[in-house]
């Protein structure tokens, strides 16, 4: 049960039919893992937080500049040259001081992604990069923990549910293959990202985040956590449609059939 207090904060939740009361103790309970805390993931964050996710992870290991501020909705030119964790902590505390936080500003790879990410009821990875987004992939199924991933660039995004630790379905790695685990890749700072893209992908990225949520802990009322499924976002038309991705039976990730 969810103190008095807590009832109001959330209570335009709570007459949803879908969510309900025992939909907002479960995201209440939930332990959520944010990978990136960029462009999709301020966006994404404060979805979360105001959703009242009661434990929230934050992992970068950058600091913000001021080219951030024209996408990364969280900061302010008082946090410039600051790390982007402890500047999300303290807008976190100012938001709602009833969550718990805990941030990370290492950086994440295949050495510490499984401890970085154990424990949590969902992974949400927005980083800028591939060997970082396979390295929190194969931890996801490693650890058994279903993993949205969330990118941006340009006026397109991107939003996928994978869960490659149940042997039906498919991981990260099974949708972009092994040729993407070095660094190189295109980058925001090459190519232009309009803000307010950035800020639909991660606003979109946190409602899947609630629906998978809900599918296992609550009243599921949204329906089903769709995985396999990922969603394109194109903000020039606008539009959006979803693909489906299948498990690759050689997949390196999950096996074809770990579980």
């Amino acid at each position: 049960m969810l103190p008095p207090e807590r009832l109001d904060r959330f209570a335009r939740h709570i007459v949803l039919p879908e969510i309900g009361g025992a939909g907002q103790a479960a995201l209440a309970g939930a332990r959520v893992v944010l990978v990136g805390l960029g462009g999709i993931g301020s966006p994404a964050l404060q979805y979360l937080a105001g959703a009242g996710i009661g434990r929230l992870v934050l992992v970068d290991d950058d600091r913000v500049d001021a080219s951030n501020l024209q996408r990364q909705t969280i900061y302010t030119e008082r946090d410039v040259g600051h790390g982007k964790t402890v500047a999300a902590h303290r807008w976190l505390n100012n938001f709602d001081g009833e969550l718990s936080i805990s941030i990370h500003d290492d950086r994440i790879g295949p050495d510490n992604a499984a401890t970085l990410l154990g424990g949590a009821d969902l992974v949400l990875d927005g980083c800028d990069n591939f060997a970082t987004r396979l390295a929190v992939s194969d931890a996801c199924v490693t650890e058994r923990i279903p993993l949205l991933s969330a990118a941006v660039g340009r006026f397109q995004g991107q939003v996928g549910a994978f869960a490659g630790h149940l042997p039906d379905q498919p991981c990260y790695r099974c949708y972009v293959g092994d040729a993407f685990d070095a660094e190189d890749c295109d980058t925001c700072a090459e190519d232009g990202v309009l803000g307010a893209m950035a800020g639909w992908v991660g606003c979109f990225a946190a409602m899947q985040a609630v629906r998978v949520l809900l599918a296992f802990g609550g009243s599921g009322g949204m329906g089903g956590p769709q995985w396999g499924k990922l969603h394109l976002l194109d903000g020039l038309m606008p539009s959006m449609r979803t693909l489906s991705i299948a498990k690759d039976p050689a997949c390196r990730g999950c096996g074809g059939g770990a579980g």
